[in-house]
């Protein structure tokens, strides 16, 4: 990611982040790390800071968070980049760089951009494995309330919050697609990365 200086965050709206990893890791779909990355998730929702939403792909991770200031944003983000960095590393029995880059975050500003977000993180595996139906069991889809089938949820401790923005809790809903088809498919226009 070049070095630009970032859009100033709005507490109204929540942020698309995105988290390349480095060249020769392996896969973070891989079960052991896929469950220190879930550990790490558990862990990093705080009081000004959430974890709505996750996506782990074999080279990156997709997230949709929230915040109510944007120096919170940053260390929120921040401080999952470490804590899912040492996750990774502890359980790879290595040590060193983790993520490629800065992170990416994108802020979602209308219904239909988180509608389109909580879609494409989500339902992200179907863009890299086309084909594949049903839930992505490395995301937190799961947990997640909004299917528009009924779907067997999760029960017990869950690594994500609920969200406490609008756009997040309610707005989306009432975007003319409404709730989530389990196979519904991100479409590449809908998001950058």
């Amino acid at each position: 990611m070049p070095h630009r200086r970032r859009a100033p965050h709005n507490p109204r709206c929540p942020v698309h982040v995105t988290f390349r990893a480095a060249t020769g890791l392996g896969s973070l779909r891989e079960a052991a790390v896929f469950a220190g990355l879930v550990r790490a998730f558990a862990a990093a929702s705080n009081d000004g800071f959430r974890l709505l939403q996750f996506s782990v792909q074999s080279d990156h991770l997709h997230l949709l968070v929230e915040s109510d200031t944007p120096t919170r944003l940053t260390r929120g983000v921040q401080g999952l980049a470490v804590r899912t960095a040492k996750a990774i590393n502890r359980v790879l029995g290595r040590r060193g760089r983790v993520w490629s880059d800065r992170f990416h975050a994108h802020i979602l500003r209308t219904p239909r951009e988180v509608r389109n977000a909580i879609v494409y993180v989500l339902n992200n595996v179907k863009k890299h494995m086309p084909g594949v139906r049903g839930l992505d069991p490395r995301s937190s889809a799961r947990f997640f309330a909004g299917w528009r089938t009924g779907v067997v949820r999760a029960v017990g401790r869950t690594p994500v919050v609920g969200p406490r923005t609008w756009l997040a809790a309610v707005g989306w809903r009432r975007t003319p697609r409404g709730l989530i088809d389990v196979d519904e498919a991100p479409r590449a226009q809908r998001l950058r990365r």
